[in-house]
């Protein structure tokens, strides 16, 4: 049997080294003594990053009692739920200073009840969660060491480069320190997980069980978060996301003094100044962010920004895309009084705005789904625009999950030769103004469609809304 085993290595290896395929990813005149071995590196770095493992209640949703729930389970979930707890090696995380502190993935300590943490040596600490921050995926969790602890150091995530050699450890499927290598792959990756994405793309290893780890440059400096994998069956895929440290230290610096985020609001909601938007509102440049809704009574309205205007530039800083902004207004301090540079009405001027604290929302509970049946309704047909509207009524409200507030006119239907859809228009779009001006029935919208046919057949702009998100559209006139 050892001999086949010998064998079957033997063929393996030939394998390798006579596939032409892998035979190219080495330079013929690259010598092994030349290739990048990361080991005295790694054995500096692993001190630093820690196991984390934690306590979760059993889940006893759709029992009447424990007791009924106890009668009619197996042995095997009995003898766990009389153990009263089931602890799970869940991921990741690396020590920042000498007191205790650790970063850590919030979705790693998300409904913990405890929290065990294992260093590198195999010691083990109990740990408190400091704070969180969902937005990002943050979390702060201490322990009280009882002994020296070797702090990871921070370097600049802004510096690396697309091909720079990076280094990922972590706890994959609670194997315990693991590391792999690999290169960045891609930087400032919206992967739509949230408001402030600017992921990190690599290729080098990430797992279950990794998230909350660091990612390490070659001069053993943590530039990134492991935090997200792009997978179809839960492992690695080659394709990982490492949140910037750069990012992460204004959340860590605020979760550290405050135990919460503190995010500054200005009141405005925007979307990306492209050349498609710019020539659709008739701006003369596609720089900055376009600001399509400003709230009543905010701090912005009460500066002077209206829809329509395009914010170029935060204190002097350009802004090249609503992330930019975003994170700009985010980590403003409360209070401080900021400088917009402002597009507005073809000119361009200085507007002084107070930064607000953010009143975070609590995310609305699961709502169950409901099936509506289809109702007649009174549907209008634009030809000219590639659409059909009808007025908002008790019956549309039902139907397209409405605010009962809403106003406006409802799209119902885009036509196949409008350009409605490539402009992100959708049947249940809230139709709020036309060129700025305010659209609550049908009359008003043929008055703005006959202006803009005597002016040319100029475009129209269209201001809407769906949910709380808004956009401007312009749709030029069929004929």
């Amino acid at each position: 049997m050892n001999f086949i085993r010998l064998f079957i290595a033997l063929c393996g290896l030939a394998c390798v080294f006579s596939s032409p395929a892998l035979a190219v990813s080495v330079p013929p005149s690259a010598k092994v003594d030349e290739l990048p071995s990361f080991a005295d590196l790694v054995e500096n770095l692993l001190p630093s990053v820690v196991n984390i493992s934690t306590t979760i209640a059993p889940n006893l949703d759709g029992a009447d009692s424990e007791e009924e729930l106890l009668e009619n389970a197996d042995s095997e979930f009995r003898r766990f739920f009389e153990n009263g707890k089931k602890q799970e090696a869940l991921g990741s995380g690396f020590i920042i200073d000498k007191d205790g502190y650790i970063i850590t993935n919030a979705h790693v300590v998300h409904d913990a009840e405890s929290i065990q943490v294992t260093l590198f040596d195999d010691t083990t600490f109990d740990a408190q969660i400091i704070g969180k921050d969902n937005k990002t995926d943050i979390a702060l969790i201490k322990i009280n060491p009882t002994k020296d602890l070797k702090p990871a150091v921070f370097g600049n995530s802004d510096e690396i480069r697309v091909g720079d050699w990076v280094l990922a450890i972590g706890n994959p499927f609670g194997l315990g320190g693991s590391v792999t290598a690999g290169i960045v792959s891609a930087k400032s990756r919206d992967i739509e997980a949230g408001q402030y994405d600017n992921f990190i793309q690599t290729d080098a290893s990430i797992n279950q069980g990794s998230s909350g780890g660091p990612m390490f440059n070659l001069k053993g400096e943590v530039i990134g978060i492991n935090s997200v994998i792009f997978s179809t069956n839960g492992a690695s895929m080659g394709i990982g996301f490492a949140i910037p440290i750069n990012l992460a230290d204004w959340v860590i610096a605020q979760l550290k003094k405050y135990g919460e985020i503190k995010r500054g609001w200005l009141g405005v909601r925007i979307q990306p100044n492209n050349s498609l938007t710019a020539d659709d509102l008739s701006l003369s440049t596609n720089n900055g962010v376009v600001v399509s809704d400003v709230n009543v009574n905010g701090p912005a309205q009460k500066a002077g920004i209206h829809a329509g205007d395009v914010i170029l530039a935060f204190n002097g800083q350009k802004i090249s895309s609503t992330k930019d902004f975003s994170t700009f207004v985010a980590e403003a301090p409360i209070g401080e009084t900021v400088k917009l540079t402002v597009a507005q009405n073809g000119e361009t001027k200085e507007v002084l705005v107070e930064i607000w604290l953010l009143k975070e929302k609590t995310p609305p509970a699961q709502a169950m789904e409901t099936k509506v049946a289809q109702v007649d309704i009174n549907e209008y047909l634009v030809q000219e625009l590639g659409i059909k509207v009808a007025k908002i009524s008790p019956e549309i409200i039902t139907q397209y999950h409405l605010s009962k507030k809403a106003k406006g006119l409802v799209i119902t239907e885009i036509l196949a030769e409008s350009e409605a859809g490539d402009k992100g228009l959708k049947s249940g779009d809230v139709i709020v103004k036309i060129d700025k001006m305010d659209v609550f029935d049908i009359e008003s919208l043929t008055n703005c469609i006959n202006e803009a046919k005597m002016e040319h057949n100029r475009p129209i702009v269209l201001f809407v809304q769906n949910g709380e998100n808004v956009h401007f559209a312009a749709l030029k006139l069929l004929k």
